[in-house]
C-alpha cells in the first residue's frame, strides 16, 4: 500500500486531531502518502482532497474538533454517491482509508468496501462510548469531564438556592455521559436509555432525599431517556413533589464536544490512529481498532455496528448506593 486517505465523519469529538495526527505521522514513518479528505463522506464525493505532510498536522494534538471538518452524507447513501466518490479515490491512487467516526461513518464504510473492495480501518470517534470493541471512545474522557465542571458549578447554586436540578446531558442511545457524571458529579439519580426509569421512581427518590434533611438534588438524564428531555422529566414530575420545591433544568448540549482534549483523549486518540493505520498497512479491513484491557484490538465494522454495549451494572450501583 503507497497512497491512503483520511477523514473525519458524524459529530465530532475532542481527540479528532490528535488520532488524524497519529495517522499522518504514522504514514510518513511508513513511506506511505497520505491524503486528508474533507467533510468525510461529502468531500470524498466532491473531491475535497489534498495531500498531506509531517507539517501538515503541526501544534494540532490539543485543538478541539476536527481540521479535516465533519459532515453527514445523504448523497453517500446512495449507490450514485459511492460511485462517485470510488471514481475520486481511483483518480488519485488512494488503495485505503481511515475513516475517524461512530456507527454510521462504519457502516458507511462497510458498504463502500463491500461494494468497492477499498480497504478501511476504522478509529472510533464519538463522545458518547457506544461503540461495541472497546473500551473507550475518542472524547468520551474530554466530554465527561466537560460536563461535570459544568454540574459541579450548577450544584453550588443548587446547594445555595436549596434547589432541584435537572441536567441533561448528551447520549441519545447511550447512558454512559451521565453514568459517569452522575457518580463524578454526585448526582442523585441517573436517567439513561439503557435502564426505565418511571416518573414515579424519580419523585420518590426526592422525597426520600427531603426526609433525610437534604435541601437540594442533582437529577442527570441523557437526551435518550425514555421519559424524555430532562425539560420533559421535570414537567412531569412538577405537582407530584413539594408545591414549594424550586426546580430548574439546565441543557448542557454541544458545549460537551468542544474543548481541548483531555491527556488520556490525546494519548487514546494516538493509540487508536496508529493502530489503524498499521492495520491498514497489515491487512486489516472492514475493521474498527479499539482498545480493550489496554490491549490493541480489530473488531469487524458488522459487530461493532450491531452488537450493543451495555453499561456496566455496578456502575448504575453506584449511582444508587452513592446518593443515600
Amino acid at each position: 500500500m503507497k497512497r491512503i486517505g483520511v477523514f473525519t465523519s458524524g459529530g465530532d469529538a475532542p481527540g479528532m486531531n490528535a488520532c488524524i495526527r497519529a495517522v499522518v505521522r504514522g504514514a510518513v514513518y511508513h513511506g506511505i502518502e497520505v491524503y486528508g479528505i474533507r467533510r468525510g463522506y461529502s468531500g470524498m464525493i466532491a473531491g475535497d482532497v489534498y495531500k498531506m505532510e509531517s507539517h501538515s498536522v503541526s501544534n494540532i494534538v490539543q485543538r478541539g474538533g476536527t481540521i479535516l471538518k465533519s459532515a453527514r452524507s445523504k448523497e453517500f447513501m446512495t449507490p450514485e454517491g459511492r460511485k462517485k466518490a470510488h471514481e475520486n479515490l481511483q483518480s488519485l491512487g488512494i488503495e485505503g482509508l481511515v475513516a475517524i467516526g461512530g456507527n454510521g461513518t462504519f457502516t458507511g464504510a462497510m458498504i463502500f468496501g463491500n461494494e468497492y473492495g477499498i480497504p478501511t480501518v476504522g478509529a472510533p470517534g464519538t463522545i458518547d462510548n457506544d461503540l461495541y470493541g472497546t473500551d473507550y471512545t475518542i472524547g468520551f474522557d474530554t466530554a465527561v469531564n466537560t460536563a461535570l465542571d459544568a454540574i459541579d458549578r450548577i450544584r453550588d447554586t443548587a446547594s445555595s438556592h436549596d434547589r432541584i436540578f435537572f441536567i441533561e446531558v448528551m447520549g441519545r442511545d447511550s447512558g454512559y455521559i451521565a453514568v459517569q457524571c452522575g457518580i463524578a458529579g454526585g448526582a442523585e439519580l441517573v436517567m439513561v436509555p439503557e435502564v426505565l426509569t418511571p416518573i414515579s421512581h424519580v419523585v420518590e427518590t426526592l422525597k426520600q432525599g427531603w426526609s433525610r434533611s437534604k435541601s437540594s438534588s442533582i437529577i442527570i438524564v441523557a437526551e435518550g431517556d425514555e421519559e424524555g428531555s430532562a425539560q420533559e422529566v421535570a414537567d412531569k414530575i412538577k405537582g407530584q413533589v413539594d408545591e414549594n420545591a424550586d426546580i430548574r433544568v439546565t441543557t448542557l448540549g454541544h458545549i460537551q464536544r468542544g474543548g481541548q482534549p483531555s491527556a488520556y483523549d490525546r494519548i487514546l486518540a494516538s493509540r487508536l490512529g496508529l493502530g489503524a493505520l498499521e492495520g491498514l498497512i497489515g491487512g486489516q479491513k472492514n475493521v474498527m481498532a479499539g482498545i480493550i484491557n489496554n490491549d490493541l484490538v480489530y473488531t469487524p465494522f458488522e459487530d461493532t455496528i450491531r452488537l450493543p454495549k451495555p453499561i456496566n451494572e455496578d456502575l448504575l450501583r453506584m449511582v444508587k448506593i452513592l446518593s443515600v
